[in-house]
């Protein structure tokens, strides 16, 4: 599902892939401290369609998807550590997790008569976080993509992204985030450069 945007209320939807963006926002501070914030995620990940009313959303969502947020770096990083030792215990939680079917979408009338999706029943925790373990699982047994995997160059960044750039060359989660940073803090060092002698300012 598209995101919404690339970033809404602090929250980063930029990494390339759902589960990524999900492990985006454990970047300090952390960016799902509350329900509301939970909820603007789900939205602005496109995890569930416009509109849909997540009222159910509570602490008990908020701990869920927080455990499994740690879980899915573990996994994640050991992936891309290139060690190959995910560890058995960890690898069955994310099966369990992406075992539960994600929620139906049903094509339905908006209200200017066009068709819009929307979800076959409320939402539900166990199935929202189905989705999210079921694309980590995409992700990791595809080699291509599994091959595409970076960590941000920036300065005590600690993103990871789908490098999907021709030529793979992308040193940054994000241009207009890390690599505005590294541009801006490369102008300084030169520009505090003494000049050599002889030269005027």
């Amino acid at each position: 599902m598209a995101p919404a945007a690339a970033a809404t209320n602090g929250l980063r939807f930029d990494c390339g892939r759902l589960c990524l963006d999900l492990l985006a926002t454990a970047e300090p501070p952390d960016r799902l401290d509350g329900a509301r914030r939970l909820r603007a995620w789900l939205a602005g990940a496109g995890v569930v369609p416009p509109g849909t009313p997540l009222d159910a959303v509570d602490g008990a969502w908020l701990a869920r998807f927080q455990a499994a947020r740690e879980l899915l770096a573990r996994v994640v990083h050991a992936e891309l550590d290139g060690d190959g030792r995910v560890a058995g215990p960890d690898l069955e939680r994310v099966n369990a997790l992406a075992a539960t079917a994600p929620p139906a979408p049903v094509a339905a009338r908006g209200a200017d008569g066009r068709l819009v999706r929307r979800l076959a029943g409320a939402p539900d925790c166990g199935a929202l976080l189905g989705q999210v373990a079921r694309d980590a699982v995409d992700l990791l047994t595809d080699p291509v993509a599994r091959g595409q995997l970076r960590r941000c160059e920036g300065e005590n960044c600690p993103l990871i992204y789908l490098d999907t750039s021709r030529g793979r060359r992308r040193r940054w989660c994000s241009s207009e985030v890390c690599g505005n940073r590294e541009r801006v803090a490369r102008h300084r060092r030169r520009a505090s450069e003494p000049l050599p002698v002889g030269d005027k300012a």
